[in-house]
């Protein structure tokens, strides 16, 4: 037997906010809710499920269009998990990528702190490669700024 939930209750239930949920049913990732006589939203058992299965995907990264298509092959359980591989390796991709890109920023920040001789603010290695707007290692690379990556 299903219960409902009203809003808060959902929110609490999966840990997020009001606002959230909101939002995940105004983009769509969760269906309009049905109303009490009093035009609160009612959710079912299964609403805050798939709330939940957004949640856990949302904290593993995976942006909401994958979210959308991970959704829509749950709505076809006896369906190849083909696709929901696909979309859990490019996931896995672009977590590598953000690694690989944040060990970059780790040995630079490295570096300028190995270089700062501990002087004045004015002879400062860590303010000096700030203040150059690009970040370059010993063989003048340049570390990509965060948005620079092939994220989506």
């Amino acid at each position: 037997m299903s219960t409902t939930s009203t809003i808060g209750r959902a929110a609490r239930a999966a840990g997020c906010k009001v606002q959230t949920i909101r939002y995940y049913e105004q983009i769509g990732l969760l269906p309009t809710p049905a109303r009490s006589e009093g035009n609160q939203r009612l959710y079912e058992t299964e609403d805050i499920r798939r709330l939940l299965f957004i949640r856990r995907a949302r904290a593993l990264g995976f942006p909401l269009p994958a979210i959308r298509d991970l959704l829509s092959l749950c709505d076809v359980p006896e369906q190849s998990c083909e696709a929901a591989d696909a979309i859990a390796k490019a996931q896995l991709e672009e977590v590598e990528r953000r690694i690989e890109w944040l060990q970059e920023l780790r040995r630079e920040l490295e570096r300028m702190i190995e270089q700062c001789r501990g002087g004045s603010i004015a002879d400062c290695r860590v303010i000096e490669a700030l203040s150059d707007h690009a970040v370059r290692d010993d063989a003048d690379h340049v570390v990509p700024e965060p948005g620079a990556s092939s994220r989506r």
